[in-house]
């Protein structure tokens, strides 16, 4: 079996090519640049993890005017990156583009590394979703591609715990993009609500 990774330096996606490494699953990591305000940190942290996890070159889908035309907190500094978090179509977006890298390199399945139901605060991180988009991909491409989120029974506190036992360090997961995470965005809120 083969997939690709939506990897964004953060450490859901990071643990998700971990996880697939140990399973010896051969993975084409994908960093969608979408235009976010954290792209830079993001990609850093990305090409670091991945790097350790000796899997091959990271690619890069230069989708940034995306940002420039649908913006929200996550794209334009100009909103608040809390209340305006919300950004139409993103995953829809990372899906697409990673099942159409999919087909070119032949891979069975892409990966998302989207948590519990229970924590998804906008309709593009639902298990209705992956499965909608799971069937549109197929009428799309011709073929079937898998759209698998192995993380989708884990909560925050489980990600972590996870991580911390595999020794995974150095993501990045702040939505502002500065040095120091700023602690109010949802990736920020999302450690302190399980009080790490």
């Amino acid at each position: 079996m083969s997939i690709v990774t939506l990897v964004s330096g953060g450490l859901d996606s990071t643990l998700v090519a971990y996880l697939a490494k140990e399973e010896g699953i051969q993975q084409y990591p994908i960093f969608i640049d979408y235009g976010q305000r954290s792209r830079d940190r993001e990609h850093a942290a990305c090409r670091s993890a991945m790097a350790k996890l000796q899997l091959p070159d990271l690619e890069v889908a230069d989708l940034s005017g995306y940002g420039r035309l649908i913006k929200s907190g996550l794209t334009d500094p100009n909103q608040r990156v809390l209340e305006d978090a919300f950004t139409p179509g993103r995953n829809l977006l990372f899906l697409l583009v990673a099942a159409a890298y999919a087909f070119q390199r032949d891979a069975d399945a892409i990966s998302i590394g989207l948590l519990h139901e229970e924590t998804s605060l906008f309709p593009d991180q639902t298990s209705a979703f992956l499965q909608e988009a799971e069937a549109m991909i197929a009428r799309s491409m011709g073929r079937e591609i898998k759209v698998l989120a192995p993380l989708s029974s884990f909560h925050k506190q489980e990600v972590i715990e996870l991580a911390t036992l595999k020794g995974i360090e150095g993501t990045y997961s702040c939505h502002l993009g500065g040095e120091t995470p700023c602690g109010a965005c949802i990736a920020c809120n999302e450690f302190k609500a399980e009080g790490v």
